[in-house]
């Protein structure tokens, strides 16, 4: 398999797909497209990605894009080891966690964004739209730890990791952060699969 992700590697959706490739020991090879000079655009690129973005992962003639799409190909192509819960409504709940950490928190995402993570802090203090939506991302993921476990949903699921990156945009920041959160977050980012895309060497902004 191939896999474009970002030259800089700090797509979140990219680096999902790369640890779910990792975690399921699946071999394939990493290609980089610059989306700073609009790689991403042209032709030959858009040729294999429907929707011109990163990542996309080709799997002999077929490619996909789009980052949970590419997660449950991959499962639903070998199961084992598995990346979402294999209860049904646990797995919808893993998938809806996944649909909203893309979907909403705008304002976190504009304001703390994943060159935090990979770069190093921000600035500016979190605007009152942040702080509402880090508060609104603090309860969810609160609600959903309330068992007291290290992951989601029992065991390992690519779920912690998307909303281990999302809280780890605010706690490398340096922001306020609930300390089981910040433990939480600490845990996924600990992990092998994860450690392998944090290390990669990255070009200078």
């Amino acid at each position: 398999m191939l896999l474009f992700a970002d030259a800089r590697f700090t797509s979140p959706y990219a680096m999902s797909v790369f640890v779910a490739l990792t975690e399921k020991r699946i071999p394939f090879a990493l290609k980089t497209v610059d989306l700073e000079t609009g790689a991403n655009r042209g032709e030959e690129y858009a040729a294999q990605s429907l929707t011109q973005r990163v990542p996309t992962l080709v799997d002999g003639d077929f490619a996909l894009s789009e980052s949970s799409a590419i997660t449950e190909y991959l499962e639903e192509l070998q199961p084992e080891p598995a990346l979402y819960p294999a209860d049904l409504k646990t797995r919808a709940r893993a998938r809806q966690v996944q649909a909203w950490i893309r979907s909403d928190l705008l304002p976190i995402r504009q304001e703390r964004s994943t060159n935090v993570v990979f770069y190093g802090p921000a600035d500016a203090p979190l605007s009152a739209a942040a702080e509402a939506a880090a508060d609104k991302l603090f309860k969810a993921a609160q609600a959903l730890l309330d068992h007291g476990g290290d992951h989601l949903f029992g065991a390992w699921t690519i779920a912690d990791v998307d909303l281990a990156l999302m809280l780890n945009r605010l706690v490398l920041n340096g922001d306020d952060v609930p300390p089981a959160l910040r433990d939480y977050a600490a845990r996924q980012w600990a992990r092998e699969s994860v450690q392998a895309w944090v290390s990669r060497a990255r070009p200078p902004l």
